[in-house]
């Protein structure tokens, strides 16, 4: 999953957690209410701005937005047969086990 799928499952969950509807927090981030359901959905890329702005309004920092883990996290499938752990990139770019 990329980054823009990343950022738009957890949009979702945070929203659903935190009882918002799709127009709540664009309407308070002063953006038009026909912008969140493509970034919902992963159509959209976000602007650094608006993961600010949208973070700032849902009331968590950036990186829950962005972060891999809060993803994996809300994963209801089991990972691949004999799969025991997820890789994750280290800072240089090249692939860590967990």
């Amino acid at each position: 999953m990329g980054l823009r799928g990343i950022f738009a499952r957890n949009l979702r969950q945070v929203r659903h957690e935190n009882g918002y509807s799709q127009e709540a927090p664009v309407r308070e981030a002063g953006v038009d209410r026909t912008y969140i359901s493509p970034l919902d959905r992963g159509v959209y890329s976000a602007s650094v701005d608006m993961v600010e702005k949208l973070a700032a309004v849902l009331g968590v920092e950036t990186d829950t937005l962005l972060h891999h883990s809060a993803a994996k996290a809300g994963r209801k499938k089991p990972l691949p047969s004999g799969a025991d752990h997820c890789e994750e990139p280290t800072q240089a770019g090249s692939v860590r086990e967990q």
